[in-house]
Formats: structure tokens, C-alpha cells, sequence
């Protein structure tokens, strides 16, 4: 995969559109494979290029503005239109780990080749249309102008309807926020993704994919029922600078007929290169539990001192339990100094050196010898500086010790002071660390990321990331924590991005230290989040205390984290989730049903189960007296024999849930 170096330009505002020269409408267009979906194109002299998108003949997007605003030259430019190529491509890839094991990629391509017009500029535009939506992306071929500096995108969304989407407000840096509904015509600034139940009973999604080298695409309404993109700019006002030749991120729309269709589409994976890691072995999925969320409840401290959580003594107690109970990870969060004070506003931690009372060679010869899995942990408060300059020794360090995975984490509202997450100075570094890792053979699980873009498939080494509202604020936010709509909505924004470290798994809902807060859901809720949310690593978040001699545990100690096959059974955006997912390691299958602040009978059909064989279904469920805020402990087990012909009739208490494996016989 080829990376453009940054260059400098000038900074006189340049308006770059398509343009043509004809005098009658030239329009091109190309469909999907099965032919339900169109994507247009329309070139007219003097004026600006538009596409559009058609669903089953019926208009999904009317004719929507493509272009730049470009420093460095004084002039609105045309183009000549000079080609137009088409091609086909279907072929069937294996995941290193994910949602299904195996995907499809089939699209009809287009790729519109163009000069400016009186001018020597050239910029194409590729477009390939799925069975399940259509992507594009700008491209700058090389030529004389071997350097740009793009102010602005001037790509638009303009829906054929006002439709309702749930959204996250681009406001927060960490994407650490509540989701929201409105119509089209009343969105401000948002973040992508941005789901659309559409008024005529479809489902739209609109994202990126393989974000490299360039700023996310936030989105603004500009009109009834028109959005624009509004790129993440550097302080000094720029967007990107771009060396020539170089490819913009995907630009990407799912459209779905059923909702859980957003979620099993494979279009934002197909878009991104294949994986550039010969060997994959050294990557493997898994549970972990760790010294974490005792810190967000105040009984132990990331910072050494009296109450320091990562200590010896504690790495190990931790460490016999997940042997004991078949967690393979440990993860220790606090480990190196640097804590002290203000630490966001410091640039000294070291990834080299532990606190006195963390031996880390005593810790990871006895986790070894117990055959699990440390986690490493790094948080940069955002110095990515800092961060950089230690890259190589810190994952030197930790590989002298067996330390093959690491969390790390960007606590700042700026990096290094001055540039936004999600700018192209963030996405640069995001990819320097994820890059330089996998030639250390280390995973990275990046908490406070940019928003996922598929890159996971080049690099399946970047495992899961954050960006979402995660259950830490569960522990102490002063607004009491996650509603139990939240999860409901969670896999149908955030969740179309990629794997969320979530990190769910809380069987005690109490903290005397932040008596406002708590999780707000059941424990059989919390189960059946391991099914609905996906990740390829999953926590274990609660202390190993308040594991013991519960039979609830057994369910986490037995879910898979790796998947054969997904389907999401039902759902209904901000209500309910039912989803059924069939483990790659063996035939069981298993199901997670989660509901809002209301209770919910549901009829669960099997028949996703192969046929002509017989299942014990071990069912996690709400107790009959089951409530999230009166009686959230409360569930019941029972084990039933089914096949595929069965019918399960489910319970779900207020803010509750019900998880199931499936073991075939």
C-alpha cells in the first residue's frame, strides 16, 4: 500500500469542480451486480458534476455536488471528461478473524478520467456500486502538479426525502457521546457513521472507508434534506496535503432492506486493501479480564502510592484467576510512570519503565507459566511526539518480555497540544503506530481513536478500538451512565465502523464511591452484550470477586469472540436486538437478545440452526422478578433440548436481556 509523504502549498482558496465541455448532458452510470441499484454521473458545460443513486428505480440520493476547494491558484477550474472505463470484479475472501469468515466482494466498477479544462490538472473519479450500496472515491493521478493542499470537500448527500438518522453530534474528540434521532433537515454537525431509516422502508448508512493519509469526513445539513461533508482540518486551517498520486478515503452508502442488513454488510471491509501481514498466526482473538475497572471505581489508582492498582501482588491474583476460569488475557493498566499529577498536561510517561512495585519479568514469567496472555498497556495522553520517539524500544521492551498485545490510549482533547484525533495528523500517526507494531508482531486495541474505516483487514494486528461511550462511564459519570437504549442503537451507528472495545461484563452494580452512576441493564443483559456488540477482544470488566461461584460467569467463559457466521435475527433501531452468531472453532451457536428501558416478550425461530440435528440450548435469562433498577442480579438458567424447527419464547426484564448457546450434540 503506497503512503504519500506531507507537502506544503499555497494558501489562495481555489474552487475545484468538474466541469465539461459539451454542450449537451453527458451522463454515465453503472449498476450493481444484480442490478437494483444505480449510480449516475452527469457532466454539463459550466457547471458543476453531480451523481445520484437509485434503489429499485426509485431515486435515493438526487443529483449531489462532487469537488474541492484547493490553495494554490486563483481560478474556478473545468474538466474535459476525456475517458470512461468499467470493469467487474467477484471473488470470496477468508477474515483473519471477524463477523463471518468468509466475504464476498462483488462490484461493477466506473472510472471517470478527467483534465482540467484549459488547465493541465487531472482528477478521476472511481466509483463501484454493491449488491448492498455504492462507494466512490476522488482520485489524483500522477502528473506535473506533484503537490496539493485541499481546503475543503465539497461532496454532498441530498436525499430524495427528509428521513429520520441516528447520529453522534461531532462535538466530542473521543466519540464518547449519547446517540440521537432526527430528521435530515435538522442535523447540525455529525459524525459519520450516520444511520437513515429511510421513509420508504429503507436503510441507509453513510461512512468512509480506508481512511489513509487524509482528515475524517464529519458531515453538515446545508439544506431540507442535503448534507456536505466537512473534512477535520489542522490548526493552521488545512485539510490536506496530498503529494501526487494519491486516492481519497471511499466515500460509502449502505443501503439495506432490513436493518440488520447494515450490519452484515461486508461493503466498508471490501473497500480496503487486502492484508499486508504475511503471517497472521501471531493474531489471535480473545477474552481478557484486567486491572481496570477497580481504577474507574476508585478502589485502586492508576499512580503508585498506597492504593496503586498494578502492583505484583495484584497482576498475580488476577492472573490465577483467568488460568482457573480460561480467560487467555491480563491486562494491567498503570504499570509505568508517569501518572503523577496532571497527567494529560505531561509528556513523561516512559514505556520503558515500571514502578518499583510492578516487576514486570516476575509478572510475565508467572503468566507464562500459567499460559496467559499480558496486556500491555500505553497510554500517550496524546504526545504523540513523545509516543513516536519511543515506538521501537517500547515494543522491543515489551516483546523481550512475551508482551504480544497492547491497549493504548490518547486521553487529550488535542495531540500534542494542537491537533484534533481525527485530523490527518491523527490518522497519520494512528497508522505509524498500527504499522510499526505489526512489524513488531504486537496488536494494538486503540482507545480514543479515529473513527474505524476497515483498515483492519490490511492490518488485522489493529484488533478493536474505542470510539464509542464505552461502559467506563458507567462507574462515574454525572449523568448517571448509559441508558438502556443505549446498546439498542450502539450497533447500528458506531457498531457499522468497526469492532468496539466495549467492555461490558459488570455482575455488581454497585459503587459507593459514585453512587450517581451505575451500569443500567441486568446481568442477563450484560451477557447477551458479548453476541449483539462484536469485538475480536473482549473484557471481562468486573473483579474477579464478584465472578466467583456465579453460574452467570460460565456463559463469558464459554462465548467465542471469533464468528463463522452473523445474522441479525431482529431489531428494531433504540428498542430491541436480536442476534445470532455460529462460533469459527466449533458447530454451537449462540444468541444475544438485548431490549431498552421496556420489557419485551419475544419468539425466537431457530431456524438458523442446521437442520436435522439436535442443540442443548443453555438459556441465560431474566428473572421472573428481574428489573434494572430494583432487581438487575436477578436471572435463572435452565437448559433445553431444540432443532432448527423449535420456537424460543424469550422474556426480557426492563433494561434486561437473554444470552443463549446453542451445543450441538
Amino acid at each position: 500500500m503506497k503512503l504519500t509523504k506531507q507537502i506544503t502549498g499555497l494558501y489562495v482558496a481555489l474552487t475545484l469542480l468538474i466541469g465539461a465541455v459539451a454542450c449537451n448532458s453527458n451522463t454515465n452510470s453503472v449498476q450493481s451486480p444484480d442490478g437494483t441499484i444505480s449510480f449516475s454521473v452527469t457532466i454539463k458545460e459550466g457547471k458543476n458534476a453531480v451523481y445520484s443513486v437509485k434503489a429499485d428505480k426509485k431515486e435515493i440520493l438526487k443529483p449531489s455536488e462532487l469537488g474541492f476547494v484547493i490553495a494554490g491558484a486563483d481560478t474556478v477550474t473545468k474538466f474535459n471528461l476525456l475517458s470512461v472505463e468499467t470493469d467487474s470484479f467477484d471473488e470470496t475472501w477468508e477474515t483473519v478473524w471477524g463477523e463471518s469468515r468468509f466475504v464476498r466482494n462483488n462490484y461493477n466498477e466506473m472510472l471517470l478520467n478527467m483534465q482540467q479544462y484549459n488547465g493541465d490538472l487531472k482528477l478521476n473519479l472511481r466509483v463501484r456500486v454493491f449488491d448492498d450500496g455504492v462507494a466512490f472515491r476522488y482520485e489524483f493521478p500522477t502528473q506535473d502538479v506533484d503537490s496539493l493542499v485541499i481546503m475543503e470537500e465539497l461532496t454532498t448527500f441530498n436525499f430524495a426525502d427528509n428521513h429520520n438518522a441516528w447520529y453522534l453530534p461531532a462535538a466530542d474528540p473521543y466519540y464518547e457521546d449519547h446517540f440521537y434521532k432526527k430528521s435530515i433537515a435538522e442535523l447540525d454537525t455529525v459524525r459519520t457513521p450516520l444511520t437513515i431509516e429511510g421513509l420508504n422502508g429503507k436503510y441507509f448508512a453513510i461512512h468512509e472507508a480506508q481512511l489513509v493519509d487524509y482528515p475524517k469526513m464529519d458531515l453538515y445539513g446545508v439544506g431540507t434534506n442535503e448534507l456536505k461533508a466537512q473534512l477535520v482540518k489542522w490548526s493552521s486551517g488545512e485539510a490536506a496535503f496530498i503529494a501526487t498520486p494519491f486516492v481519497t478515503p471511499w466515500r460509502t452508502m449502505i443501503i439495506a432492506d432490513r436493518v440488520g442488513d447494515l450490519i452484515t454488510s461486508n461493503l466498508m471491509l471490501n473497500l480496503n486493501e487486502p492484508c499486508a501481514i504475511d503471517d497472521t498466526s501471531w493474531i489471535k482473538p480473545m477474552k481478557y479480564i484486567g486491572i481496570w475497572w477497580e481504577m474507574h471505581l476508585f478502589y485502586t489508582t492508576w499512580y503508585a502510592g498506597p492504593r496503586h492498582g498494578a502492583t505484583t501482588k495484584r497482576m498475580k491474583e488476577y492472573i490465577d484467576f483467568a488460568a482457573d476460569n480460561g480467560i487467555p488475557g491480563v491486562l494491567a493498566e498503570g504499570w509505568n510512570i508517569g501518572w503523577e499529577g496532571d497527567w494529560p498536561r505531561n509528556q513523561h510517561f516512559d514505556f520503558t519503565k515500571p514502578y518499583p512495585d510492578f516487576n514486570i519479568k516476575e509478572i510475565t514469567d508467572y503468566a507464562k507459566s500459567k499460559g496467559i496472555e499480558v496486556i500491555g498497556h500505553h497510554e500517550t495522553a496524546a504526545w504523540t511526539t513523545n509516543y513516536e520517539n519511543q515506538l521501537d524500544a517500547a515494543y522491543d521492551f515489551y516483546k523481550s518480555y512475551g508482551i504480544d498485545n497492547v491497549k493504548t490510549g490518547y486521553v487529550n482533547i488535542l495531540m500534542d497540544g494542537k491537533e484534533r484525533h481525527d485530523s490527518q495528523y491523527g490518522v497519520r500517526h494512528y497508522r505509524k503506530v498500527v504499522e510499526t507494531a505489526a512489524k513488531h508482531g504486537i496488536t494494538i486495541d486503540n482507545h480514543e481513536p479515529v473513527m474505524p474505516t476497515g483498515w483492519q483487514r490490511t492490518y488485522p494486528n489493529l484488533m478493536t478500538q474505542e470510539g464509542i461511550r464505552g461502559q467506563e462511564h458507567d462507574a462515574w459519570d454525572l449523568d448517571g451512565g448509559n441508558p438502556p437504549q443505549f446498546t439498542t442503537v450502539a450497533p447500528f451507528v458506531r457498531g457499522l465502523a468497526g469492532p468496539m472495545d466495549f467492555t461490558f461484563g459488570t455482575f455488581n452494580f454497585d459503587n459507593p464511591n459514585s453512587p450517581h452512576a451505575r451500569v443500567q441493564t441486568t446481568i442477563a443483559k450484560q451477557l447477551a452484550l458479548y453476541v449483539v456488540i462484536y469485538s475480536p477482544l473482549q473484557m471481562a470488566s468486573d473483579l474477579p470477586e464478584n465472578y466467583r461461584g456465579n453460574k452467570a460467569f460460565d456463559f463469558i467463559k464459554d462465548v467465542p469472540v471469533d464468528w463463522d457466521t452473523t445474522q441479525v435475527v431482529d431489531a428494531v433501531i433504540g428498542d430491541y436486538v436480536v442476534t445470532a452468531r455460529k462460533d469459527r472453532n466449533s458447530d454451537d451457536w449462540y444468541v444475544g437478545a438485548i431490549t431498552d428501558e421496556n420489557a419485551r416478550e419475544y419468539s425466537l425461530k431457530l431456524d438458523f440452526l442446521a437442520p436435522d440435528a439436535t442443540y442443548v440450548a443453555q438459556i441465560y435469562a431474566d428473572g421472573d422478578d428481574a428489573d434494572w433498577v430494583s432487581n438487575p442480579t436477578s436471572f435463572k438458567y435452565e437448559e433445553v433440548q431444540v432443532t432448527s424447527n423449535d420456537t424460543l419464547q424469550l422474556k426480557l426484564a426492563t433494561g434486561g436481556g437473554t444470552a443463549i448457546r446453542f451445543a450441538k450434540q
